[in-house]
């Protein structure tokens, strides 16, 4: 990776946008990291340490203004945009019964209309060799109990990201989805308090442990590299195979079942 390279990272200031954009960063690239919290960019350009290659905005994605201020941004810091990283998002939704259309309406405008404003403000800058990384979820590649507006908004996002690799993968725009299943941050934890959130994870995934941070973030920092130069239109899921697998812990399968 060349040092002059800039990515644009949504949701920068905790969880996986701080790891990706930290991954990014100690990879040589520059990096514009966005969030709401300006105490929690201030967290990142901290923990970066290079006003070279570090930068953050504070902005509400959904803002009409926004994409407009971000590519700015970066354009007028570092000349230009190579990557995109959407991950801005939201999590404990409701089941379609129990969500409000406020509900629908805030989730689909984060993490599906947001992210197509980004990319529609970014792609007249960036050149060939450039790409797009959409953070969707596993929730976006089987069904999920209680997914309702999320799933609908990164299956959505889905969607966008095989549009965006035919349409402007003919320029060299590539753009490829990464799908977390469930990973440690600050947006999680709580639900692993729920003894039943906690089970249908650990017990039904063939891995020794759940997700953490720089297994999306080292994902992601592969999507812009060499390596991963001919990869297109692609969801890589990062889950430790819990959705494309069967799989049952010993004590799930050795647990006495009660009736409901």
């Amino acid at each position: 990776m060349s040092d002059n390279q800039v990515a644009i990272v949504t949701g920068a200031s905790s969880g996986i946008g701080f790891g990706c954009a930290t991954t990014l960063a100690a990879a040589g690239i520059a990096v514009l990291g966005t969030g709401r919290d300006a105490g929690r960019l201030a967290e990142l350009e901290r923990a970066v340490g290079d006003t070279g290659r570090i930068a953050t905005i504070a902005v509400d994605l959904t803002d009409d203004d926004a994409p407009a201020r971000i590519v700015g941004e970066a354009r007028s810091r570092w000349g230009g945009v190579d990557f995109l990283i959407n991950n801005a998002g939201v999590g404990s939704p409701k089941p379609l019964h129990e969500t409000t259309d406020d509900d629908l309406d805030y989730f689909l405008g984060l993490m599906l209309r947001a992210p197509f404003r980004m990319a529609r403000e970014a792609i007249p800058h960036m050149q060939a060799g450039s790409a797009i990384i959409n953070v969707t979820s596993t929730f976006a590649v089987v069904g999920g109990l209680r997914g309702g507006a999320y799933s609908a908004a990164k299956g959505g996002l889905t969607a966008l990201t095989t549009h965006i690799a035919c349409q402007y993968g003919p320029q060299g725009i590539r753009c490829n989805a990464v799908a977390p299943g469930v990973t440690v941050t600050p947006m999680v934890e709580h639900r692993l308090e729920d003894e039943r959130f906690r089970k249908i994870n650990t017990e039904m995934t063939p891995h020794q442990r759940l997700g953490r941070v720089e297994d999306i973030a080292s994902t992601v920092a592969f999507l812009c590299s060499p390596g991963g130069s001919f990869i297109n239109g692609q969801t890589i899921v990062v889950d430790g195979g819990w959705s494309s697998t069967k799989y049952l812990s010993d004590f799930a399968l050795t647990s006495e079942w009660v009736p409901r």
